[in-house]
């Protein structure tokens, strides 16, 4: 390939992966035992537990480009976080326990580019030290969020305030506990430009004005934080809590959304191969009319096809992360768009091939599988509808003949701002 990961990336998946054998897997059963007992909005806290252990190891905040200066962290290329990425995966809450996690990771980058001082000092401290979580309020319940010209929630300055009123949902983990601060996107100026109306705007989760609505599970789970419906009824902030200048919002949300589609897929690979190691696993404990399942033609197909369908699917992430370090994440835009078609899709195939080689049990709670089933189906959604990507390509693809193209909907190419949940 003609790229290579650094020696800085080889040594930090080093570390990763043993980090991984020694603290997570051993642990993953009591985390899911704590979670139950402390409810969808509580703190398992064998987290803090964890979390301590790889502070001690300096695996902290893997992946800031834009860390700012004397923060905790270590800062990695797209491409050498992709492997990085892709082990912490393979459990749910590995990048929790590394800082590492959406929406954190975007919204500490949104912090740290657009924010104020107070900001930064309030906000993006404490998310650096791990200290509270965040969340992205962008889709509405009432909208088809994919078109951010449809975004309705209004955020109008008066005075040295600015006042919110509407409703978002899909605010990944705003019920948490540890859910201290939104960012929230909302029109300002429905007059400009289609690109110019929408801003971001920081607002405090306890701020008067801020409650919630309905909570809607993932295919019946009930993840940690919820999902929730958020509802801003004169909210009044502080002005200095503007992300950039009003009117930026839309470009804010691209250069936020274009890393936070790629950690989606980078984590997917690490979800498709476990999801192939308990295939293989299994295969190799159940017996069918005489024979392992291993033995049966179809499963060693299926599982000769995960394999190549996986090589070739980081393949294409690695590509995707190497465009993005060299000519930037404009320049790598129709990769992006690509990597987050194809790779929840084969990810997907995957899972259920594992799932049918489980029987029964691969629908049960007694394995992962079903919930990773449910949380990869997401992602062709989440961060962008698979027709919204494929539609910007196609665009791409046929300007690239005739330069006169007509682009009817208002925002042109590769503008229309997906519906966004990011998962946590």
């Amino acid at each position: 390939m003609p790229y290579e990961f650094t020696e800085q990336g080889k040594t930090m998946l080093a570390e990763v992966t043993s980090f991984m054998d020694d603290h997570i897997y051993p642990n993953e059963v009591e985390y899911h035992e704590q979670v139950a007992q402390v409810g969808p909005t509580g703190y398992p806290p064998i987290l803090d537990k964890l979390k301590a252990a790889a502070r001690e190891r300096n695996l902290w905040n893997l992946f800031l480009p834009h860390l700012a200066p004397g923060a905790p962290g270590t800062k990695l290329s797209n491409l050498d976080y992709a492997p990085v990425s892709e082990e912490l995966g393979k459990v749910g809450f590995a990048s929790e326990v590394l800082n590492s996690s959406a929406p954190d990771t975007g919204n500490m980058e949104v912090f740290n580019l657009y924010g104020s001082e107070a900001v930064k000092r309030d906000w993006l401290a404490p998310l650096l030290e791990g200290e509270i979580r965040s969340a992205f309020c962008m889709t509405e319940p009432d909208v088809g969020s994919s078109d951010a010209s449809n975004i309705g929630l209004r955020i109008e300055r008066r005075g040295d305030e600015y006042v919110l009123n509407g409703k978002k949902w899909f605010s990944s983990g705003a019920l948490n506990d540890r859910c201290q601060v939104f960012i929230v996107m909302g029109k300002t100026d429905p007059t400009a430009a289609a690109h110019r109306q929408q801003s971001m705007i920081t607002v405090p989760k306890q701020t008067p004005g801020v409650s919630f609505g309905r909570s809607p599970h993932v295919f019946g789970y009930e993840d940690r934080g919820g999902h929730p419906e958020v509802v801003f009824e004169d909210v009044h902030v502080p002005a200095d809590n503007l992300l950039g200048e009003e009117g930026s919002g839309f470009a804010i949300s691209q250069a936020r959304l274009g890393p936070g589609r790629i950690h989606h897929c980078m984590r997917a690979l690490g979800v498709g191969e476990r999801a192939l190691d308990l295939m293989v696993k299994r295969s190799l404990e159940r017996t069918t009319f005489g024979t392992l399942v291993a033995h049966k033609g179809v499963v060693q197909d299926w599982i000769a096809e995960s394999r190549i369908e996986l090589d070739m699917a980081r393949e294409y992430v690695l590509k995707t992360a190497h465009l993005m370090d060299t000519i930037g994440n404009k320049g790598a835009a129709t990769q992006i768009s690509g990597i987050k078609v194809a790779i929840p899709n084969i990810v997907l195939k995957i899972i259920d091939r594992a799932i049918q080689v489980h029987g029964a049990a691969g629908v049960s709670q007694y394995t992962p599988l079903a919930n990773m089933y449910a949380h990869m189906r997401t992602l062709r959604i989440a961060d962008g509808p698979d027709e919204v990507h494929k539609m910007t390509i196609a665009r791409r693809e046929i300007r690239r003949q005739d330069s006169t193209f007509s682009i009817t909907p208002p925002f042109g190419d590769g503008a229309s701002a997906p519906q966004v949940f990011a998962r946590p």
